[in-house]
C-alpha cells in the first residue's frame, strides 16, 4: 500500500495549503478505505466463484465486453505509469544516494542511474508469480515503513526553515489554479493499491465456513494503519518544516545526516524494485495471454524472454525520457488512479447490489463518485502542464 507517493506528499500539500491539503488527505484515506472494503466483499458474493482479476469483476458489473473495455485499459494505464514513476523513483534515488555518498565524486547522469535501476528489473521479471516475489514484497515493506519514518524524524530533526512560508508559491491565479490540481493527483497517486488488491486476496485459501475476505480484511486494516502512520507524518511535517520551498521529493530537500539519508534513499530503491515486480506482473500476465490465447504464439520461455525484457525496456526508455516526479505523479495520479481507485468500485457496487435510492449506502457510493470524477478530470490538467514547463528547460538523456 504504502508507494514512493509518499515522498511528494509535502510537495502536494505546498501546492493545495494547510485546509485544502488536510482535507484532501483525510477524504482520500476514508474513501480509499471504503472502496477497498467493497472490493473486498465483492471477491466472492457469487457462491462458488471468485474473482481474481479486477476485469473479471468488472464483466460481471457491466457485461463480457464491458467491461473488459472499461476497466483493462484503465488496469494498464495505471501498473505501466506506475512502473514508469518507480523507474523515475529508483533512478533518482541511486542518483541522490551516490551523490550524497560521494560528494566529490564526478556527477552522473540520471540516465544512466535509470539505466542501472531497470537492470535489476531485467533479473527480476522472470520470476513465475506472485508467491515467488512475497520475499521481495517483504522487504519492500519494510523499507517504505522505514523511509518514511526517516523522512519526517530526519525533518523534525532539521527543524522549521528560516524565512518558510507557507502561502501559495505561483506567481499568478492561473498557475495557482494548475499547481492546486496537480497537487490533487499527487495524493491520488499515494493511495494506490486497489488494482492488485483482487490478485492478492486471491492467494488466500478460501472455504466456505472461512471465506477469504476474513483475513483480507484484517490484513487492509493493518496496512491502512499503517498508512496513516506514513503519509500523514511524513506530509504534515515535511510541509511545516520546509514550507512552499520543499521538493517534489522530500529527501531530496533533506542533506544531513548524509549517513542516515543516503540510508533513506536506498530504502527507497529497495522498495520500488518490490513494487515495480508487483505492478508489472499482471501487465505480463495479460500480454502473454494474449499473445497465446489470441494471436497463437506457443508458450514457451523464449515467448516470456522478449515480452517481459521489452516492457522493461520500454519503462527504462520513457523514465528516461520524461524523469519528472512530481509532473507524473500529478499526471497518473489523476488520469489513472482517480478511476481505479476512488470510484470504479462504487459504480461496480451500485450496479450490483443497487442499494435503496438515497440511503446511506446509495449516497456513500455518489459522494466518493464525484470525488473521484472530479480527481480524474482536473488532476491531469495540472500534471501535464507541469511536466510541459519541466520539458522547457530539459535536455533529452542529460
Amino acid at each position: 500500500m504504502v508507494g514512493a507517493g509518499v515522498l511528494s506528499l509535502p510537495y502536494a500539500m505546498s501546492e493545495l495549503g494547510w485546509g485544502p491539503g488536510v482535507t484532501v488527505l483525510v477524504l482520500s484515506w476514508i474513501i480509499t478505505l471504503y472502496t477497498l472494503w467493497q472490493m473486498v466483499e465483492m471477491h466472492e458474493m457469487v457462491p462458488g466463484k471468485r474473482f481474481d482479476r479486477y476485469h473479471e469483476l468488472g464483466q460481471y458489473a457491466f457485461g463480457e465486453k464491458l467491461g473488459l473495455y472499461i476497466v483493462v485499459p484503465q488496469q494498464l494505464v495505471v501498473e505501466i505509469g506506475v512502473n514508469i514513476v518507480y523507474m523515475v523513483t529508483g533512478g533518482k534515488s541511486l542518483q541522490k544516494f551516490h551523490d550524497t555518498v560521494c560528494h566529490d565524486c564526478k556527477k552522473i547522469k540520471l540516465t544512466f542511474f535509470i539505466m542501472i535501476f531497470a537492470s535489476v528489473h531485467f533479473v527480476l521479471s522472470h520470476l513465475p508469480n506472485f508467491n515467488s516475489i512475497s520475499g521481495v514484497s517483504l522487504a519492500a515493506a519494510v523499507m517504505s515503513l522505514s523511509y518514511s519514518t526517516i523522512a519526517w524524524t530526519a525533518s523534525a530533526n532539521k527543524g522549521v526553515q528560516e524565512d518558510v512560508q507557507y502561502g501559495y508559491k505561483a506567481k499568478s491565479t492561473s498557475e495557482g489554479v494548475f499547481n492546486f490540481f496537480s497537487g490533487l493527483g499527487d495524493v491520488a497517486f499515494a493511495y494506490a493499491g486497489h488494482n492488485v488488491v483482487l490478485e492478492i486476496q486471491a492467494t488466500i485459501p478460501s472455504t466456505p465456513e472461512r471465506p477469504s475476505k476474513g483475513p483480507m480484511w484484517k490484513g487492509v486494516i493493518i496496512a491502512y494503519i499503517v498508512v496513516a502512520l506514513c503519509y500523514f507524518p511524513v506530509a504534515l511535517i515535511g510541509y511545516w518544516m520546509f514550507g512552499n520551498g520543499v521538493e517534489d521529493n522530500i529527501l531530496i530537500s533533506l542533506e544531513k545526516p548524509k549517513w542516515l539519508i543516503a540510508m533513506a534513499n536506498m530504502f527507497v530503491v529497495i522498495h520500488v524494485i518490490g513494487s515495480y515486480q508487483i505492478y508489472a506482473m499482471p501487465v505480463f500476465d495479460m500480454i502473454e495471454t494474449v499473445l497465446v490465447k489470441k494471436l497463437n504464439f506457443k508458450p514457451s520461455r523464449m515467448l516470456r524472454f522478449i515480452v517481459r525484457n521489452s516492457y522493461v525496456a520500454f519503462t527504462m526508455f520513457v523514465g528516461i525520457m520524461f524523469p519528472f516526479f512530481g509532473g507524473l505523479l500529478g499526471f497518473f495520479g489523476g488520469f489513472a488512479f482517480a478511476p481505479t481507485t476512488y470510484f470504479l468500485p462504487c459504480v461496480m457496487w451500485l450496479a450490483i447490489y443497487k442499494p435503496k435510492r438515497f440511503g446511506l449506502s446509495w449516497w456513500c457510493n455518489w459522494i466518493c463518485i464525484v470525488f473521484g470524477v472530479f480527481l480524474m478530470i482536473l488532476s491531469p490538467i495540472g500534471g501535464l502542464r507541469s511536466i510541459i514547463i519541466s520539458a522547457k528547460n530539459y535536455k533529452f538523456f542529460s
